[in-house]
């Protein structure tokens, strides 16, 4: 019985990476940009639906209102992180040759308006707030109602990794690197290894602050502090 059990908790988790894993090539390698933001906030009312359906509690999605003050502060302390790493990531970027690509990538040759829009809707509300219901949040949640701790978080972050993959591809072709070349195919990998890691660590901060603000806030330093240092190095 206890194995029977175990195959039945497991059940909505896995059927969700499924979801979440094929949504991610849809969305990039289908549907592109149209909708983005919009699209994933219709996604989080669904996401918070499904986690009602599985009787998931707001403490276990990390959205307890008595933990925000935690998030909050463990949010910002990770966004002054982030800041300080990229500030000395773009005073070194000669140094590390990965990351001189990263800052140079085509889509962050953005004007003005495009930046600020991008930093300030696109990335917290259409990206950040979407994978932190969807990865740190529901998926968490019902993991670790079906296996330990140390396994819902390897569990949790392998699936943010893989969720990647394709978003990945679309920045190749954009940057005009086959991802089928032999670059194409290390940087592929190296995002997913790079973002599981990411995962990892964003799960740290939604279980040790017991808030999902600390990792949504730290997810919006990294792509949008990110985004305005590859801009800037794009403009100069």
């Amino acid at each position: 019985m206890g194995s029977v059990a175990t195959v039945s908790a497991m059940l909505p988790p896995v059927l969700l990476s499924a979801c979440l894993l094929a949504w991610s090539l849809l969305a990039n390698l289908g549907l592109g940009d149209r909708g983005y933001t919009v699209r994933n906030l219709a996604l989080v009312v669904l996401l918070l639906a499904l986690a009602r359906a599985l009787g998931l509690e707001r403490g276990e999605l990390g959205l307890a209102r008595t933990d925000a003050v935690a998030g909050l502060r463990w949010g910002v302390g990770a966004t002054a992180v982030v800041t300080v790493v990229v500030v000395g990531g773009v005073v070194f970027e000669d140094v590390i040759g990965p990351l001189g690509a990263l800052l140079h990538d085509v889509r962050a040759d953005l004007s003005t308006g495009q930046l600020a829009y991008a930093v300030l809707v696109r990335i917290p509300l259409g990206t950040a707030l979407f994978e932190e219901v969807a990865f740190r949040g529901v998926l968490l949640a019902a993991f670790l109602r079906a296996t330990t701790t140390s396994r819902a978080v390897v569990l949790s972050s392998v699936v943010f990794g893989l969720w990647h993959v394709a978003p990945t591809i679309v920045a190749l072709r954009l940057n005009l690197v086959a991802p089928g070349s032999v670059e194409g195919l290390l940087a592929i990998v190296g995002g997913v290894l790079a973002t599981t890691v990411g995962g990892a660590l964003f799960t740290w901060l939604r279980l040790r602050s017991g808030s999902l603000l600390a990792p949504l806030l730290a997810h919006w330093a990294v792509n949008g502090v990110g985004l305005v240092a590859a801009s800037m190095t794009i403009g100069g």
